[in-house]
C-alpha cells in the first residue's frame, strides 16, 4: 500500500472511530506510519483535503458490499435481513464501533464544514444510484428502485446508531426483518 493510501485509510478508520472534529494530522501519520511531510507532500490542503478523499475511498469501497452481501441470494427478501444480521454481528465483534465514516461525518458536520458536507451528500448520492441500478437489475422499475435504495440505505444507517447507542444488535435484525416485509409485495 502506497503511502497516499495508508494515509487515506488512516483518515477514514480515525473518522469512523472517532468523527472528524477530533482527529488531527498527527494521529492520521501515526496510524499510517507516515512522516508529517508526506501527509503535507500528498494533500498540501491539509485536514479537510484528506478527510475529503478518505470519505470518497470509503464510500465507494463500501458501496461494493450491497451485491456482495445480495447476490448470494436469489430473494432479496431474504437477503435483506441476513445482510442486516451479518452487520449486527460484525458491528458487536467489533466493539460497537461505527461501521462506516461517511454517515458519521454527515452528522458530525452538516453545518460545520460546507465542503465535506457537499462530499458526504456526493458520496451518499452515488450509493443511492448503485442502490437504484443493483434494485432495477433484480427486477424493480427505476422509480421503486430508488425509493428501495433511499429505504435500504436510511434504514441501514439508522439502525447502525441505535445499535451503537444501545449495544445490542436488536435495532439491525428489527430493520432487516422491517425491510424484508415491506418488499414481500415487491417482485425482486
Amino acid at each position: 500500500m502506497s503511502t497516499r493510501e495508508r494515509i487515506l485509510t488512516a483518515m477514514a478508520e480515525l473518522m469512523r472511530r472517532q468523527g472528524y472534529g477530533v482527529t488531527t494530522v498527527k494521529q492520521v501519520s501515526e496510524l499510517a506510519h507516515a512522516p508529517m511531510g508526506s501527509l503535507y507532500h500528498h494533500f498540501p490542503q491539509g485536514k479537510q483535503q484528506i478527510a475529503a478523499e478518505a470519505l470518497r475511498a470509503a464510500g465507494a469501497a463500501y458501496i461494493q458490499l450491497l451485491p456482495l452481501l445480495l447476490d448470494p441470494h436469489e430473494d432479496v427478501r431474504a437477503a435483506v435481513p441476513a445482510a442486516f444480521t451479518e452487520a449486527a454481528e460484525q458491528m458487536e465483534r467489533a466493539g460497537w464501533i461505527n461501521m462506516c465514516p461517511v454517515v458519521t461525518i454527515a452528522g458530525e458536520i452538516a453545518d460545520s464544514e460546507p465542503v465535506l458536507r457537499e462530499v458526504t451528500a456526493e458520496v451518499i448520492d452515488s450509493w443511492v444510484r448503485e442502490c437504484t441500478d443493483y434494485f432495477t437489475r433484480r427486477g424493480l422499475d427505476a422509480p421503486e428502485a430508488r425509493r428501495l435504495g433511499f429505504a435500504l440505505l436510511s434504514t441501514l444507517e439508522g439502525a447502525f446508531i441505535l445499535s451503537r447507542t444501545l449495544r445490542s444488535t436488536e435495532p439491525l435484525r428489527a430493520a432487516g426483518q422491517s425491510l424484508a416485509f415491506r418488499l414481500a409485495g415487491d417482485r425482486v
